[in-house]
């Protein structure tokens, strides 16, 4: 029971990204130089807390999202150029937490997949209800311009802008449905499998999985706008708000797969793929607005 649907979606593309791989090379390149100047930098240490958002263009998620804590830890330092102008680095963590769920309560999505006997099928899988918890963690390298003018004794204005790579260390889901039905069409023979358990087709609820995304590394924008007040004669407090925007898409896969994955063997522990894996093509990018707190060493 070959078929020709076994060839469909199979050419894939390992073309890297050299304009990303150039911007990186840049990016480390002046870390390492401002590292070599440190001794005339300004230390801060700090944390981000406000909104964050994994924006996609997936068209089956419903346009609602449950936007949850967004926030960063971040430590670093700034090299004086001017008196008013300076260019900093540093590292941070942060962490993005989001639900996402279906437009439609009972949708149908479709995708190809190969039973144990290499024939190719139309797999459709519907689920009621079904939500994605999902948790972004990763590592940021900042590279910014900082513009610094003093208003009153022992209070500055800051403006900082410049970017940031974006590097995803996990972006985890959690997957959970009332009842998910997972039915087989075959249409080199037209034949239609909607209650087959032991190979994986059929219905099973109260559906439960955890899961991962594969993820690769992007360029963010990042601006803070705020004031840094003196504290004592070698310290000062730093508050801010801030605004990212990522640019490209942290989704790394070569192909399309069910949100919840076939297994041939049974309709109990199905892989929870997640939403965002139906399109290989999708773009999935993090934006965040909030404050930023910080002490600096001066």
């Amino acid at each position: 029971m070959k078929s020709s649907f076994s060839q469909m979606g199979m050419d894939y593309s390992n073309v890297k990204n050299t304009s990303m791989k150039f911007n990186i090379k840049n990016t480390i390149g002046i870390t390492a130089f401002l590292i070599s100047q440190g001794m005339a930098a300004q230390f801060y240490v700090g944390v981000q807390t406000g909104i964050g958002h994994i924006k996609s263009d997936i068209k089956v998620t419903a346009p609602g999202y449950q936007i949850e804590h967004a926030g960063a830890l971040k430590a670093g330092y700034i090299y004086s150029l001017t008196n008013h102008f300076g260019i900093g680095t540093g590292i941070e963590f942060s962490q993005y937490k989001q639900d996402v769920s279906l437009a439609n309560s009972s949708e149908t999505l479709t995708n190809f997949e190969v039973d144990p006997s290499s024939s190719a099928f139309i797999y459709n899988v519907t689920t009621s209800n079904y939500t994605e918890k999902q948790t972004l963690q990763a590592i940021q390298i900042p590279l910014f311009l900082q513009f610094k003018n003093n208003i009153s004794k022992g209070v500055d204005f800051n403006f900082r802008a410049g970017a940031k790579y974006f590097l995803p260390v996990n972006y985890k889901i959690k997957s959970s449905a009332a009842f998910v039905n997972g039915t087989a069409y075959y249409p080199d023979v037209n034949l239609y499998i909607d209650d087959l358990p032991e190979y994986g087709f059929g219905g099973q609820g109260n559906y439960s999985a955890s899961g991962e995304y594969q993820t690769k590394g992007i360029l963010m924008s990042t601006f803070e706008l705020g004031f840094t007040f003196d504290i004592g004669t070698k310290n000062a407090l730093y508050a801010a708000m801030f605004l990212e925007n990522g640019y490209g898409s942290i989704l790394d896969q070569d192909k399309d797969e069910s949100y919840i994955g076939y297994n041939p063997t049974s309709v109990s522990d199905r892989k929870a793929n997640g939403i965002y894996s139906t399109d290989k093509n999708a773009k999935i990018r993090p934006i965040a607005f909030g404050l930023t707190f910080g002490w600096n060493f001066k």
